[in-house]
């Protein structure tokens, strides 16, 4: 009898569905929110030290950790990625869960010390489209999924960019835009940075997407912080839509 109650033993256990070891449920959180940040080659390196340090400046402000902190989870995760041309991607600072000051803090420490992934072209599509695979594979859940898209030209390599909008669109994923203006007197490409209608519009028109998407102008890399805070805390608030004043 004892051999046979070893052997039903023996089958039971084989027949169990077997479940990785650390296997749990995905963390909840507020919302996913991929920062996609343009390091093309009109970035100079200055314009790209006042973007990065603006960046960790808007991640920790005060307001910004007080609206993450306001939510039913009381945290987000947030991943922040850096681009140019197509197929030009990379992860500064893969997923993070920031709940407090402490960790805001955190973030913003490895966002000013990491070094600067590349200089490239423009494709925004294809920083959209890496953005997504971000989010698809997010080891956190939350229903509002968010791309951050920040640049100052337009689309110039890659697929089309309405087409990568749509289908992020299609997945119920909201994309917003920093737009980073250029004076025509410091662009060494015009079309790019200025196209016909000015490249707000050309962002409202072909990057933005998605219930309540918008858009936030920094008239250049110096306000980048500052534009970024106020875009920051409208996303993550929820806020409605109205359009967002200009970085002085």
């Amino acid at each position: 009898m004892k051999r046979i109650a070893a052997l039903l033993g023996l089958v039971l256990a084989l027949a169990a569905p077997v479940v990785p070891t650390g296997t749990r449920a995905a963390k909840p959180v507020d919302m996913l929110l991929v920062l996609a940040a343009d390091v093309s080659r009109s970035v100079t390196a200055p314009k790209f030290k006042l973007q990065r340090e603006g960046a960790a400046a808007a991640v920790t402000h005060p307001d910004v950790v007080r609206a993450i902190t306001s939510g039913p989870n009381r945290r987000i995760a947030v991943c922040f990625v850096e681009w140019a041309t197509a197929g030009q991607h990379n992860i500064v600072i893969d997923w993070m869960v920031i709940g407090d000051a402490a960790a805001a803090r955190g973030f913003g420490d490895r966002l000013v010390e990491a070094p600067r992934s590349f200089s490239g072209s423009t494709s925004i599509s294809s920083a959209i489209d890496f953005a997504v695979s971000q989010l698809e594979r997010a080891p956190f859940a939350s229903e509002r999924r968010v791309i951050d898209v920040s640049g100052d030209g337009n689309n110039v390599s890659g697929r089309s960019v309405t087409d990568a909008r749509d289908e992020a669109v299609a997945k119920n994923i909201v994309i917003n835009a920093l737009v980073i203006l250029t004076p025509l007197a410091e662009s060494f490409r015009p079309d790019h940075t200025n196209p016909p209608g000015g490249l707000e519009k050309y962002f409202q028109d072909n990057v933005i997407g998605g219930p309540g998407a918008f858009t936030v102008v920094a008239e250049g890399h110096a306000s980048f912080g500052r534009a970024l805070t106020k875009k920051l805390i409208q996303e993550i608030a929820g806020l409605p839509r109205p359009q967002l004043a200009a970085a002085e």
